[in-house]
């Protein structure tokens, strides 16, 4: 309990300290999961190279995933200046979610969209 204290402060700290932030929350018992996750991550290096992209896994992490109101996998949550800007979960399309975090990031890094 008192370790995913810790994990949750120092999660707080990356939201608070980075302009970016996605919580890609899973478990491995989830196929959508299991699919979507390199599609993150090919996502945030090629088109969001500035976002901090954080795992968690909710089998392993379940007062971190309770802390941040996840119930269902897989869930990303997307924060921008330490704020909660978009929350997607289960059926996650990839093209939609880039293109709903471009202007803002875009803003925020002074990017060209």
């Amino acid at each position: 309990m008192e370790k995913e204290a810790d994990e949750i402060k120092e999660i707080k700290q990356i939201i608070d300290s980075k302009p970016a932030v996605m919580l890609y929350f899973y478990n491995d018992h989830c196929a959508p999961c299991i699919s979507l996750r390199p599609k993150v991550k090919e996502m945030i290096r090629e088109d969001f190279e500035k976002m901090h992209l954080l795992f968690i896994n909710s089998e392993n992490h379940p007062e971190i995933t309770s802390h941040y109101g996840v119930y269902a996998y897989p869930t990303l949550v997307i924060f921008f200046d330490g704020r909660e800007f978009k929350r997607e979960s289960k059926y996650v399309s990839i093209a939609q979610l880039a293109n709903e975090i471009s202007r803002p990031y875009g803003l925020l890094f002074g990017e060209d969209e």
